[in-house]
This record gives C-alpha cells, sequence and structure tokens, in this order.
C-alpha cells in the first residue's frame, strides 16, 4: 500500500531533505559527511512486517546500552546529492543488536551498502547524550562546514577560545549554544578513539570542532541540528570576513554577553565568559598572551 511505503515516511522525507540542504549548503562534498536519526517504536511499527530480508553489518567497536534501538542513517559512502534520487541506495535503517557489536540491516543501503563508517561514533555520542530526565536528542549530524573548518586553522584550538570566538562573532550565538562548542586536537577519522573522544565533548557540549576537517552535532530533530551548525557556521563565516578585514575593532563585550544570558535565562559556559575576548593560534616562536579576567562579570553571568 502506497501509505506504508517507506520512503514516504516522515523520517526518510525529513531526511532526503536535510541532507540535500546540506550539500546545497556546500558542507558535504562527494561523500563527506552523515547523519543518524534514532527512530522510535512508534515510527518503525508500521513498516517492521515488510523488512523480511535483513542482513548483519559488524561494528568496529562494540557500543553498549543501546541494545534494540534502531536507527535511520546515511551510508558508507553515500553522496548527499543522491540522497534525494535515490534514498533506498543512499539511506538505511539499522537495530543495533545485543551487545552493540554489530547491527542488523533492516531497510536500505542497495543490495551491498552499509551504514556510514563513523557508525561507532555516532551510536557512541547518541549514548553519551542519553539524559535521564531530560528530552532525548535523537540526532547526531556530520559535515564539513566551511568557515568552522577555516577558524580551526588560525584560532587557538580550545573549546573556551572557540566558543567565545564564536558568541563574539554573532549575538544569536550565546542564546543558540550557551554550552559552547567542544574541540578536540587532530585525530584519524572512522577510527574507534575519535569516536570515543567525540562522545566525550557531546556528553556536554551540543557540537563538537574536528580540527581541519568538520563538525559533529546533536540536536532533538534534524531541524535543531541543522539550525545549529548552520547558526556557528555564519558566524563562523562573520568572523573570517571580519579577521581578513584586520581584526575587529569593536566587538561584543562580556558585559553584553552577560546581559544576554539574563535575558533569554541561559547559563553560558565558564570557561568562555572567563576569557577577555578569543585569541589566534600562536605564531612559532611567538609570546603567548597573557588572558585577562573580568570576576565580576563572570560571576553576574553565573549566578
Amino acid at each position: 500500500m502506497d501509505s506504508l511505503r517507506i520512503d514516504q515516511s516522515w523520517f526518510v522525507s525529513e531526511m532526503v531533505r536535510v541532507t540535500t540542504d546540506m550539500w546545497r549548503k556546500g558542507w558535504d562534498e562527494r561523500n563527506g559527511g552523515n547523519v543518524s536519526l534514532r527512530l522510535l517504536p512508534s515510527d518503525i511499527e508500521p513498516y517492521l512486517a515488510s523488512w523480511t530480508k535483513t542482513r548483519i553489518w559488524p561494528l568496529t567497536l562494540p557500543v553498549a546500552g543501546l541494545d534494540g534501538e534502531y536507527f535511520l542513517v546515511t551510508g558508507t559512502g553515500a553522496y548527499f546529492r543522491n540522497v534525494e534520487r535515490e534514498p533506498e541506495e543512499n539511506l538505511g535503517i539499522i537495530r543495533v543488536l545485543p551487545g552493540g557489536s554489530a547491527v542488523e540491516i533492516m531497510w536500505g543501503f542497495g543490495e551491498k551498502g552499509g551504514p556510514t563508517s563513523e557508525m561507532p561514533a555516532h551510536l557512541s555520542s547518541h549514548f553519551a547524550c542519553q539524559k535521564p530526565g531530560s528530552r532525548l536528542k535523537r540526532v547526531i549530524m556530520h559535515c564539513h562546514a566551511t568557515h568552522v573548518i577555516a577558524l580551526s586553522y588560525v584560532l587557538e584550538l580550545t573549546s573556551a577560545n572557540i566558543t567565545r570566538a564564536l558568541w563574539e562573532a554573532s549575538t544569536e550565538c550565546l542564546v543558540v549554544f550557551p554550552d559552547g562548542i567542544g574541540i578536540m586536537d587532530w585525530m584519524v577519522p572512522g577510527t574507534d578513539s575519535i569516536g570515543d573522544a567525540t562522545a566525550a565533548l557531546l556528553a556536554h557540549h551540543p557540537m563538537a570542532v574536528w580540527p581541519f576537517h568538520g563538525v559533529f552535532a546533536t540536536g532533538h530533530d534534524l531541524g535543531e541540528a541543522f539550525g545549529l551548525i548552520e547558526t556557528a557556521e555564519k558566524a563562523g563565516e562573520l568572523l573570517v570576513k571580519v579577521i581578513s578585514m584586520g581584526g575587529p575593532r569593536q566587538t561584543i563585550s562580556t558585559a553584553n554577553l552577560v546581559d544576554l544570558a539574563r535575558r533569554f535565562g541561559v547559563k553560558p559556559l565558564p570557561s568562555a565568559m572567563a576569557l577577555n575576548g578569543w585569541r589566534m593560534a600562536e605564531k612559532a616562536g611567538a609570546e603567548k598572551p597573557i588572558t585577562r579576567l573580568e570576576p565580576a562579570l563572570v560571576g553576574a553571568a553565573l549566578r
């Protein structure tokens, strides 16, 4: 029946839309990027009876705590520009098998394909984002956000500094991600170690930056995760332009950030609030600048 066509479900339709938008933004060239959406029992129940030909896909890293969970995922090697035309070849639905060492492919990925090579990072991040008593974050989204990547080459690579730079670049940033942006050292993608490091950051921040590579973002739904990246990327674009014009002559101050936090009822990342502005990365042989604090303003923001 047409009413039970999986490609017309709300979740496949939304995944097609968001991956197409990401490609049009220039964030997902070739097969760069991957997305996973946790599905609820009510989402997949109408289709379970039709999934009679399944296959097993082993994972490189067992992920505990997600047994039996279903996810809609982009495929390994999938080009986002092709998702809209061939969703069943480039997307798939998986179920995590007991013990988390393998998944069962229920639908999609063509005849021989499988989930993204970053699947362990996605599953580890989904587990890390589970917080009892809070609304479930159902989305993990990875892409190559152009200007955020560019900034990783010139800004001091700490979570506090990257966060502070983006907060100052656009007024809405502190409101959209008060918990800040996490950042790690460069690591080889597709490995178990980068999956663990990403999950550790996403347990505390809504987005993590992989220097010189891209970003991972979380969200309660696809639109929220996309909007988070879009907000950070817009701020990154503004900051790249400001730096290219010789750097800021005036900026959003700590006092301004305090006022924003009070107005919107958010608690900003303390380490970012403690900085007196953001810093460029040091050049070889350059003396490290001293960070000045504004204790009164920082204390006011955290109360």
